[in-house]
């Protein structure tokens, strides 16, 4: 009873601060030059409200700082004017509990001449201007509205026409047909290791992402022919941007939702040196759930918490010195031998407890300067940490029958006995630096070049029980460390006012292996003609590393004595080809069409004839455990993509997204066969309206409908599966069949009420709404009560799953602005 009172108190506390006030927040910005970053001052900047009879128009000062000191709540258009720079409109949310902060950067025109018409600068559009084809901006604001992404920035990015997700249970990014291992997670220039909880080994995706939107600014996602400075990837590359904190006002984040418990702090260091502070951590909620004791179904509770924080300084002279830090850690004990009745449904493997552990972490120190008007540097030094852990018990059972000569018979496991089946230890360390010069030569010539290095150090351990049980075989045992360079260079032309080209080269050499790519060309042309059309085309050439663990497998050879397998294997490389189109049907909604082609080589198959090949790993929660292998597989990737969107503008948004593609490969026995990710075709419905009770509260609704090929598998081998205690494919009919098309629709609900201080969210996302059971794979599960039943169980995506939250964001100072001119 005292506890109610207290949560009924805290209620009319939170909801009765200031509810009678203010109605607007302040909202300001940087602006700076898109290739320099030099600050534009003198910038007409003009908020347009639903209240067409007051202006809001303030210029940038000296050192391109803008800011409007009182705007009403709600959604409004800001656009941003220049004699010298190309026009930009935007759209932003203001709120109670958060100042806008909105950085923008403009792009020099090249004709001066006042007849000459400049268009805006598109939503959508890349921040790096380099990027001409396959690119998007992923815009933490519009991409968080949209229905079953739970704040994760990869399942926001999987809504793009030709990304899917190859799991329900996973963020793995499939692009355009390629394996996840294809892409590449980049943050402040250097390689981030897997940013995700319960990731293994070698892989880009897991459950839950370490990465929070809410610490993130506008980025960037590439899918093919990417600039130059981008390598080591063959599909894609996220290229991610910390925001800086607030350098005024102290503000705070609070959320409780299902997927974890938060807070975000941030504020000034400084006033006067606009030194600001960002931080915020986040832990499992059914951790904390299991904590109190509240029972929640079952035992095998994730449990996992991650951190992150950047620190900002302005320096004299245009310089400027950041560190940042994130962290994530997790753990999953999944125990069957608790298990007292027998069920032919078990999570994870059914004959083993698993104990499993990850650890990311990752913390640098950025410095950017303006030299002068043409020159701009930037470099990064990092230091990061990639981390897994796990051990099993394998368990002895029988059966035990109850009561049987009941109807209703209840059927009862025996643990006989228990004992240890595989343990092992990964860990890499790497020491990344980034550096780069961007100059302009003058308004129509552009160069970028710089260097990537990474030196890692691995510390790799793992042993498993042989099938007899008689021996321990160790797999790995290695500790070694090598070094990755990748220098590049990049020119962009501006041939006329609508008309860019751009050239690169990139190359790349990695010391374990002793292999090199020294020239890896990239182009890319795009020409705009009448009013939001554009036509472009882009090639590339790219090359990428194996999972770095896949190169210290051991194995006994014919003397018994332990030997590398794999340190042989070069670069996988691919070709990628594209052209696009781009019409602007009315203001806001846009409509796009790409094609593309990709030539694979250099991928790795077994030295023997066989299907296998490392084209089809990346995903699942398994390792691959390769035997001696060949740079000599070969595949291809050629596909349509359209893209029709409505950006959120009069409480309305849609994006409809479509491709169809194809994905095939060849083995070392040189048969085509579909890739593990060819599921030929995949489309994307989001819908969201905005309904405005008033001028403090709103009320939005959201929808996600996916339609999808479903995945490849093949045939059973049986009596290896039976042997090797995990399911083997029968090699010459691997891929040949496909589960039912997939089919996925989520709903959120969302409720937002500001009052003076504080912005209250409520959110409701309801993933797989219709409870649609979509297959994933097969998966070896022995049948204890028919042991001459094939050890075989349908593992199904995620059902349906209700995920809520409740946010909470307020500030605790205030200063006055400019006056408006």
């Amino acid at each position: 009873m005292k506890l109610n009172t207290i949560l009924l108190a805290f209620f009319f506390l939170i909801f009765g601060i200031n509810t009678y006030g203010q109605l607007t927040n302040s909202v300001r910005g940087k602006i700076v030059d898109n290739t320099t970053f030099q600050t534009i001052p003198n910038v007409r900047v003009t908020i347009k409200t639903a209240d067409t009879t007051k202006k809001y128009i303030v210029k940038s000062d000296d050192d391109g700082n803008y800011e409007f000191p009182a705007i009403p709540y709600g959604k409004q258009t800001i656009i941003f004017n220049s004699f010298d720079y190309e026009r930009q409109e935007q759209t932003i949310v203001v709120n109670a509990g958060r100042e806008t902060i909105l950085d923008v950067n403009l792009q020099e025109k090249i004709t001066e001449t006042e007849d000459v018409i400049i268009e805006a600068r598109k939503k959508g559009e890349v921040i790096n201007e380099l990027a001409l084809v396959s690119a998007r901006q992923f815009s933490v604001e519009e991409t968080n509205r949209y229905a079953g992404s739970r704040s994760d920035p990869a399942r926001m990015a999987s809504n793009f026409a030709g990304v899917q997700g190859a799991d329900d249970s996973r963020n793995d990014i499939v692009i355009r047909g390629n394996s996840p291992l294809g892409l590449v997670y980049k943050i402040e220039g250097v390689d981030l290791p897997n940013p995700n909880h319960f990731a293994v080994s070698g892989s880009t995706g897991g459950p839950v992402s370490v990465l929070n939107n809410k610490i993130l600014g506008n980025s960037d996602f590439f899918m093919s022919a990417f600039p130059a400075e981008y390598g080591n990837s063959l599909s894609g590359v996220f290229d991610l941007k910390l925001r800086n904190g607030n350098n005024k006002n102290h503000e705070f984040t609070g959320q409780f939702g299902f997927l974890g418990t938060e807070v975000l702090a941030e504020g000034p260091l400084s006033k006067k040196s606009r030194a600001s502070y960002l931080v915020m951590g986040r832990y499992s909620t059914l951790s904390l759930f299991q904590t109190l004791g509240i029972k929640i179904g079952t035992d095998a509770v994730p449990q996992y918490g991650d951190a992150a924080f950047k620190l900002n300084f302005p320096l004299k002279k245009g310089a400027n010195f950041s560190v940042y830090g994130i962290a994530g850690k997790s753990a999953i004990a999944i125990k069957i031998s608790d298990q007292k009745e027998y069920s032919t449904e078990f999570y994870g493997e059914g004959d083993r407890d698993q104990y499993f552990g990850t650890s990311m972490a990752v913390f640098g120190t950025t410095y950017k300067k303006s030299f002068n008007e043409k020159t701009f540097f930037s470099s990064t030094l990092a230091l990061t940490l990639d981390e897994q852990h796990s051990h099993h018990n394998y368990l002895v059972r029988s059966l035990d029958t109850v009561n049987p000569g009941a109807s209703n018979q209840v059927v009862n496991i025996k643990l006989d006995s228990i004992y240890p089946l595989m343990g092992f230890n990964f860990r890499t360390t790497k020491t990344a630096f980034f550096a780069a010069i961007n100059h302009k030569f003058n308004k129509q010539h552009v160069i970028r070049f710089g260097i990537n290095a990474d030196f890692y150090y691995f510390n790799n351990i793992d042993s498993v029980l042989n099938n007899t049980g008689t021996e321990w075989l160790r797999r790995w045992d290695y500790k070694g460390s090598s070094l990755l360079i990748q220098p590049f260079v990049q020119w962009k032309w501006r041939m006329k006012e609508k008309m860019d080209f751009t050239l690169g080269l990139h190359s790349q050499y990695f010391s374990l292996t002793n292999s090199i790519s020294i020239i890896e060309p990239r182009i890319g042309w795009r020409y705009g003609f009448g009013k939001g059309n554009a036509v472009s085309a882009g090639a590339g050439m790219h090359s990428q590393t194996q999972p770095m663990y896949q190169y210290s497998y051991q194995k006994k050879n014919s003397l018994g004595v332990y030997e590398m397998q794999n340190q042989k294997m070069g670069f996988s490389k691919s070709i990628h080809t594209v052209i696009g189109f781009e019409k602007s049907l009315a203001k806001q909604l846009n409509l796009k069409i790409e094609t593309y082609y990709q030539y694979l080589y250099n991928i790795p198959v077994e030295t023997k004839s066989s299907a296998l090949s490392l084209i089809n790993q990346g995903s699942g929660f398994a390792r691959f455990f390769p035997d001696t292998l060949k740079n000599t597989g070969v595949g291809y990737n050629y596909g349509v993509e359209l893209t029709i969107q409505k950006f959120f503008s009069k409480t309305f948004y849609f994006l409809i997204s479509g491709s169809a593609y194809n994905s095939k490969y060849q083995g070392s026995d040189k048969v085509w066969r579909n890739t593990s990710y060819n599921s030929n075709y995949a489309t994307n419905l989001l819908v969201g309206k905005e309904f405005i009770a008033n001028e403090r509260s709103t009320f939005t609704l959201g929808l996600k409908m996916t339609y999808a090929g479903g995945r490849r598998y093949g045939y059973v081998n049986v009596p290896a599966s039976q042997l090797e205690k995990e399911l083997i494919y029968v090699d010459s009919a691997f891929n040949e069949r496909q589960f039912k098309p997939y089919f996925r629709l989520d709903v959120k609900l969302a409720y937002k009420l500001n009052t003076a201080k504080l912005t209250h969210e409520f959110g409701l996302d309801l993933v797989n709404l219709l409870n649609t059971r979509n297959l994933l794979s097969l998966t070896y599960a022995p049948n204890l009560a028919v042991p001459s039943a094939e050890p075989i169980a349908e593992k199904t995506q995620l059902g349906f799953l209700p995920l809520f939250y409740w946010k909470i964001d307020f500030k605790l100072s205030s200063t006055k602005g400019p006056k408006f001119i």
